[in-house]
């Protein structure tokens, strides 16, 4: 039996680990075939490790033991031209591009937001804000080249949808990548090309489950509090997210468009 993706390819960032390899297997258990790129290095204002050229290796071998094809190459999506050539490797070998991923992102910590130097605020800004428009700049010409219309999801947060002590360059961030979604929302109709937003809750991935994030959750105690969700979960799979992907990105939802589809454990009606 066919996937629901069948024939599709799909460009996911932030691919090593976590939600991203999460996107990225879903997306070719439906039978799409994989565009990934990672950074695959640490960033000097974010205090835990991120991905590795070992890990984006991992999510390739998982990718190929699905039967399904994948490029991945390493790129910051801070970088145009660096994003640029490997969408472009990937539309030659692969003939096409229906499906966008904008996961790539990055969080930390600061006491307040007057608080936090103009490097972190930066840093986050453009990873998770200016690179995911850039991401959408490398890749759009291509769908609409094609022809096929497609779909554009973009990873906001529940930090998208309402106000967050302590990560305020990282809620910023959030909901301008919710004011991007809806202006291509618009721009993009007339191609078919729909264009939503996911926002999860806590995630089980390295970016919540790592020695800095636990400090700082014991040294601020009253933030786990805040951070409870409605149903009983402490944190949701990436998979979870994936599946709403997956449905956004499937004739399922082929008239969903300019949405923010949350996945966050009823967080958001606290």
């Amino acid at each position: 039996m066919a996937g629901r993706l069948e024939g599709k390819v799909a460009l996911v960032t932030g691919a090593a680990r976590g939600q991203g390899r999460s996107h990225a297997l879903r997306l070719a258990e439906e039978g799409a075939d994989i565009i990934a790129l990672d950074a695959c290095q640490d960033m000097s204002t974010v205090p835990y490790a991120l991905g590795t050229a070992d890990d984006l290796a991992q999510t390739v071998k998982l990718v190929e033991d699905l039967d399904r094809r994948i490029i991945a190459r390493q790129a910051d999506v801070r970088d145009m031209a660096a994003v640029q050539a490997v969408v472009d490797e990937g539309v030659a070998e692969f003939g096409r591009l229906d499906i966008v991923c904008g996961n790539a992102g990055v969080v930390s910590y600061v006491e307040n937001a007057w608080d936090m130097t103009e490097d972190v605020w930066d840093e986050t800004i453009d990873i998770d804000l200016s690179g995911v428009w850039k991401t959408c700049k490398a890749a759009i010409p291509a769908m609409i080249a094609a022809g096929n219309g497609g779909s554009i999801v973009l990873t906001s947060s529940t930090a998208g949808m309402k106000g967050f002590v302590q990560i305020a360059h990282y809620a910023a961030a959030k909901h301008g990548v919710v004011g991007l979604m809806r202006s291509l929302a618009l721009e993009l109709a007339k191609y078919s090309i729909r264009v939503n937003t996911v926002h999860p809750t806590g995630v089980n991935t390295p970016l919540v489950t790592n020695d800095f994030m636990q400090k700082w959750f014991t040294e601020h105690s009253e933030m786990l509090e805040a951070l409870k969700n409605p149903l009983p979960v402490e944190m949701i799979e990436p998979v979870d997210v994936s599946n709403a992907i997956v449905w956004l990105s499937s004739e399922e939802a082929r008239y969903v468009t300019g949405a923010q589809i949350p996945v966050d454990a009823g967080f958001n009606q606290k």
